[in-house]
C-alpha cells in the first residue's frame, strides 16, 4: 500500500513561489516514479511534470517550464516541486502520484490559488 500526503499549497500573488511537498509510505516507494498533475475548476486533471526513476529523466509540461522545478530525496521518501513566477491560471489543486511504472497512485490533493 502506498500512501502520497501533499503540503504547502497555499494563496500567493501573480509573480510568487510556492514550494509543495508530497512525502510517500510504502517500502519500495523510493524507487518508484513521481510527479505532479493539477486540475483547475471546470477542467480535467492535467500532467504538470515527473521523475521516471528507471529512466532517469524528468519532464515538464510546457505551461511551466522554466518556472517550475521537480524535486527527489530518496532517502526521505518524497518529490518536492518548487514553483517560481506564478501566475493566475496556475491556479488549481495540485496531486501527487508515484507509482513502480508511471503515476498510479495518488495523493488528496492541495489548493494553489494564484491571485492577479
Amino acid at each position: 500500500q502506498v500512501q502520497l500526503v501533499e503540503s504547502g499549497g497555499g494563496l500567493v500573488q501573480t509573480g510568487g513561489s510556492l514550494r509543495l511537498a508530497c512525502a510517500a509510505s510504502g517500502r519500495t516507494v523510493d524507487s518508484y516514479d513521481m510527479g505532479w498533475f493539477r486540475q483547475a475548476p471546470g477542467k480535467g486533471r492535467e500532467f504538470v511534470t515527473a521523475i521516471y526513476w528507471r529512466r532517469n529523466n524528468t519532464y515538464y509540461a510546457d505551461s511551466v517550464k522554466g518556472r517550475f522545478t521537480i524535486s527527489r530525496d530518496g532517502a526521505k521518501k518524497m518529490a518536492n516541486l518548487q514553483m517560481n513566477d506564478l501566475k493566475p491560471e496556475d491556479t488549481a489543486v495540485y496531486y501527487c502520484g508515484a507509482g513502480p511504472f508511471g503515476l498510479n497512485f495518488w495523493g488528496q490533493g492541495t489548493q494553489v490559488t494564484v491571485s492577479s
